[in-house]
């Protein structure tokens, strides 16, 4: 639970961005998964591609750092670092 949760949030943020952006696709995204959040690259490519699908940000490349701070104020969540968006021509 905790997980969808957590990438319900995050998909919620990368349309908001790149609708307001103007943007048609979401290419890359980068984030820092949290030192708590009990995910590594490849579990957090699991949920992405569950929730992905029909949104701008499908098929999106993924840069994923773990980070190691226990005592992080986001350890225990995903931060989405930037993203690389595609733009009608």
């Amino acid at each position: 639970m905790h997980d969808q949760a957590l990438m319900n949030d995050l998909m919620s943020k990368i349309e908001e961005i790149a609708m307001r952006e103007g943007a048609t696709r979401v290419r890359t995204i980068h984030v820092s998964l949290g030192a708590l959040s009990h995910m590594d690259a490849d579990h957090f490519r699991e949920h992405f591609d569950e929730v992905a699908p029909g949104t701008l940000a499908q098929d999106a490349a993924i840069e994923a750092t773990l980070e190691t701070d226990t005592t992080a104020d986001d350890a225990q969540g995903i931060r989405l670092t930037s993203m690389e968006l595609e733009y009608p021509e």
